[in-house]
């Protein structure tokens, strides 16, 4: 029979592996993975992460977000190819609508070329210049303005991070349905796919030779975050923790603090297991020699009506 000392041991484990569930999982569009790791370790990379300086909340709520009420909630991915000197772009940009009392997860990627009002520059400009122009606080109030939602957090994620989480994982699998490719020396054939961290970002980058464009580098991306989240829930794979834990920390920025994330992998993980994706439609076309993927204000109605049910607002 095991002792006092061993018991709280083991509910202090489990303790862990949730919070690192959340982590792995949330920070990575809402997964829940679990692994061995010291708490106080846990605690400080979450804490390396967090920056609320330019987003503490959204002014489009009318309520406080309360997530012990298990209110659904809104997180806008940014992932951005940043370089010394260089801000860089968006080049991706993904809303995250979870709804905890229907156990569903809505994720909407917005096409880097579409056309729309960037907030606080006062000019009509691709979605994705709103980082460039006026870093995280611009690219989500231009986002917030475009579907008319509350964005109640966010992550930024340098892309080249993708290639240290997926090798730490040991690499994740994809499907590659479409079509077979090549990009920047990978070949991609038609069928499941074992991805290293270069091919995984490789595979998700590729857009000027799919027939889709943005549309099909979209989904591309969202399966390799999904296989991320699929990897990260196994506890076998969790073998490098550390090593995904030192990723994490150099390399992505949220305002979602270390007790939000506990309160959200308590009350939010069971989402992660309906998925569905939200496409955008819209026409692609030049304007003064400059291309533009241009939707409509129908097409912004149907899309914002979607993703307010989403968020019972």
């Amino acid at each position: 029979m095991a002792n006092r000392s061993e018991i709280k041991k083991g509910k202090r484990k489990k303790k862990t592996l949730k919070i690192l569930g959340s982590i792995i999982g949330i920070l990575l569009l809402a997964g829940a993975g679990y692994a061995y790791y010291v708490y106080s370790s846990v605690k400080d990379t979450v804490g390396k992460m967090h920056d609320d300086s330019e987003w503490s909340g959204s002014d489009k709520r009318d309520d406080e977000l309360n997530l012990s009420n298990q209110d659904p909630i809104s997180i806008l991915i940014l992932g951005v190819d940043e370089r010394k000197g260089d801000r860089g772009r968006s080049d991706t940009t993904i809303v995250v609508t979870v709804n905890p009392k229907t156990n569903s997860m809505y994720m909407t990627s917005i096409p880097r070329d579409t056309r729309t009002e960037i907030i606080g520059k006062g000019t009509q400009d691709k979605i994705n210049h709103a980082y460039a122009f006026g870093g995280t606080k611009m690219a989500i109030e231009t986002v917030e303005n475009f579907l008319d939602i509350p964005i109640d957090y966010f992550m930024k994620v340098n892309m080249e991070s993708f290639k240290g989480i997926v090798n730490a994982l040991g690499g994740v699998t994809v499907n590659n349905e479409k079509f077979g490719f090549s990009y920047e020396g990978h070949n991609f054939p038609k069928g499941s796919l074992n991805l290293s961290g270069e091919e995984a970002l490789a595979y998700s980058r590729m857009r000027k030779q799919d027939p889709r464009g943005d549309f099909g580098r979209n989904e591309r991306q969202r399966q390799v975050i999904n296989s991320i989240i699929d990897e990260g829930a196994q506890l076998s794979s969790i073998t490098k923790l550390g090593e995904i834990l030192g990723v994490m920390g150099d390399n992505i920025t949220t305002n979602m603090s270390f007790d939000e994330m506990k309160e959200i992998q308590s009350n939010y993980k069971g989402a992660r297991k309906n998925v569905q994706s939200l496409e955008i439609k819209g026409r692609g076309g030049k304007i003064n020699g400059i291309y533009y993927f241009n939707v409509s204000d129908e097409e912004k109605k149907r899309i914002s009506s979607l993703l307010k049910e989403q968020l019972e607002l």
